[in-house]
């Protein structure tokens, strides 16, 4: 197992344990739990990310922390946009759609407004990060 995946498995047990709450350097900050189906294994797949609750929406965004690509995550629920949500203590389906154009960039901007260092990964990345909303199926 890579370091990566052994934080995330770190995170989605104090996640779980915690009824949504983390510490470190999580503590305080808005954290969701999104599953996804892999496009080619068909295998479910659970990632730790921030979200932001804008206007009745949910978001994520796919930053990879300011790297050049996309996460794998993003291309996964690309191809299969059929998600599940854990949020705080609840569990529910949800459908991802990727956002463009006027509302992508309003919608990063108040990210970045809010957590600074998501203007760093757009300074970084050599790319437009993604912006994915979360539609409650």
């Amino acid at each position: 197992m890579s370091d990566v995946n052994d934080w995330n498995a770190q995170v989605i047990a104090e996640f779980r344990a915690n009824a949504g709450q983390l510490g470190g350097s999580f503590a305080g900050a808005p954290v969701l739990l999104l599953h996804t189906t892999g496009a080619k294994s068909g295998e479910e797949r659970v990632h730790p990310m921030m979200y932001l609750d804008l206007d009745g929406h949910r978001y994520v965004f796919a930053s990879k922390a300011g790297a050049d690509t996309n996460p794998d995550w993003y291309h996964n629920l690309v191809a299969r946009p059929q998600v599940t949500v854990e949020a705080g203590t609840e569990t529910y389906p949800a459908t991802a759609a990727p956002v463009t154009g006027e509302d992508r960039d309003r919608i990063y901007a108040e990210q970045a407004r809010r957590y600074p260092g998501f203007a760093e990964y757009q300074e970084k990345a050599n790319r437009v990060i993604p912006v994915v909303e979360l539609r409650r199926s």
